[in-house]
């Protein structure tokens, strides 16, 4: 097996061969990061049968690469920049930093270290993800908007504005100002300028939720049939989660939404504090649909919140269970979307394994707390009527 190393950058790429048996560089190439250097690049890899790209940073500088070479059949790992960092540290010495030798690290890394991993190539969770960062940069836009116009309706008005302020809101309070003087005339003029931004900016959140939703119906999810999560809260789970199966366990899955507590312990004392780690935004993503089913009777969510308040609990530590609890559903329920989304070949074995646990939905001996109860009708979270 060759591995072929790839340092890239944004105007070049370096490419060194290495043999995995001997870890000995055998050749190196050069390119343009362009169509014809990618060509070249190839067919320099071909002359090798049995090959493996290994790519520094492929979901970064190396991301339009590793998708290039994934498009045409090629088998693609990635390795993050910090450990081929490690390895120059540790086998070459005296400082010395090169594109071939980071190349080359980038092979032995998948030869020797077992930092690489495969890189995916992109379906649907990427066209949810820009959706996704679409929308937060239109709203944060909005944000900013809302409180220029804010400013200057203080200057305008006695007592300002109201703290919820809508575009056509804002419209009728300005067509109440009568502006005295060049400075008023000004603020008022870049208030209607503003209104018009908000207008602009609402009717584009729209749209991008109706993408969300049409992107999230065509993945096949059954995500929103959970109470409290609607198309824009689906379209982040499944964005900020990616490929669901490389979470062996919800524990796994968890862990990386940082709802997983983390135990503490010595001296025969054992405790459990909250986690700051993981995914935040996934974890503010829970937060909010475990607040929604707090708000919502006769959910399967709330149910278990007031049981665990009546157990002593209070509302943040109940919150806290019903947080965790959610994140072991939403796992069994992307799981078993991955699993009917994923084409099964002509041998009767899907093209992706997955977990014998994601098989059912009951939860083990030792995951009181871990996994929301099913009704009956099989629906884990029922609306209210």
């Amino acid at each position: 097996m060759i591995l072929l190393g790839v340092d890239p950058h944004k105007s070049t790429h370096t490419a060194t061969a290495l043999h995995s048996a001997t870890n000995q560089p055998i050749d190196s190439v050069r390119i343009d990061a362009a169509l014809a250097g990618y060509r070249r690049l190839l067919a320099w890899g071909r002359q090798w049968p049995r090959r493996r790209w290994v790519i520094e940073n492929a979901r970064g500088l190396g991301r339009h690469l590793a998708q290039w070479l994934l498009a045409r059949g090629e088998e693609v790992l990635d390795v993050p920049s910090t450990a081929t960092a490690r390895v120059r540290q540790l086998s070459r010495g005296g400082g010395r930093k090169n594109d071939r030798i980071d190349a080359a690290a980038a092979a032995t890394i998948a030869a020797t270290q077992g930092d690489a991993c495969p890189v995916d190539a992109e379906d649907h969770t990427t066209a949810l993800a820009l959706l996704d960062e679409r929308r937060t940069n239109l709203t944060q836009t909005r944000v900013r908007a809302v409180n220029q116009l804010h400013t200057l309706l203080r200057d305008l008005l006695p007592g300002g504005a109201p703290a919820q302020l809508s575009a056509r809101a804002a419209a009728a309070l300005l067509r109440t100002v009568r502006p005295a003087g060049p400075a008023e005339h000004a603020r008022k003029q870049l208030a209607r300028d503003l209104v018009a931004d908000i207008r602009r900016l609402d009717e584009q959140l729209a749209a991008n939720a109706q993408l969300l939703g049409q992107a999230v119906a065509e993945a096949g999810s059954t995500l929103m049939g959970t109470a409290g999560i609607g198309p824009v809260m689906a379209a982040r789970l499944i964005a900020r989660t990616g490929r669901v199966g490389r979470f062996p366990t919800p524990a796994a899955f968890a862990s990386y939404c940082g709802t997983a507590p983390i135990e503490i312990a010595s001296a025969g004392k054992a405790r459990h504090r909250l986690s700051r780690s993981g995914d935040r935004q996934l974890n503010a993503v829970l937060h909010t649909i475990a607040v929604i089913q707090i708000r919502m009777p006769r959910t399967t969510g709330r149910a278990y919140y007031d049981r665990k308040i009546a157990e002593g609990k209070t509302p943040k530590e109940a919150k806290r269970c019903l947080k965790r609890r959610l994140t072991d559903h939403i796992w069994r329920v992307m799981t078993s979307d991955e699993r009917h989304r994923t084409p099964t070949g002509s041998g009767g074995h899907s093209g992706a394994t997955l977990p014998s646990s994601a098989t059912g939905s009951t939860p083990t001996a030792g995951s009181s707390d871990k996994s929301l109860p099913e009704p009956a009708s099989g629906d884990p979270t029922p609306a209210p009527p």
